[in-house]
């Protein structure tokens, strides 16, 4: 029999246990966060369109703030509603569009001072 000697990684078995420990750690504070309390709360479907998400699919679920104030989570989930994340980015696109001070009316007012057919009717009658 020979002695075969096994070296240890200097630093990369501590390394590994490190990246472990603060994986573990991350796990446990999102546990203690809205996400997690709003999923054991609600069931898992969007209260706005009603689809079901279970399996992979859960993390398309997420957690809406129904006032859009992120520090306001009551233990009871009473500011919380749970939504796909195409409901969700709708309600806050609506929301944008009620709620912006510098929103201005689309309808009466053009995005852009240029007009590139401005003088095409002229342009066309010239033709005739």
């Amino acid at each position: 029999m020979t002695n075969v000697r096994i070296k240890k990684p200097e630093s990369g078995g501590q390394r590994l246990d490190a990246i472990v420990a603060e994986a573990q750690r991350d796990r446990e504070k999102r546990a203690a966060g809205y996400r997690d309390r709003a999923l054991k709360i609600f069931p898992h479907i969007c209260a706005r369109c009603g689809r079901e998400f279970s399996g992979k699919r859960l993390r398309e679920l997420t957690v809406h703030h129904k006032d859009h104030d992120h520090e306001n989570n009551p233990p009871d989930g009473s500011n919380w509603e749970l939504l796909c994340m195409y409901c969700h980015d709708m309600e806050h696109a609506r929301f944008l569009d009620e709620y912006d001070g510098e929103a201005q009316d689309r309808e009466s007012e053009p995005s852009s001072r240029y007009k590139p057919f401005a003088g095409l009717k002229d342009l066309l009658k010239d033709k005739k």
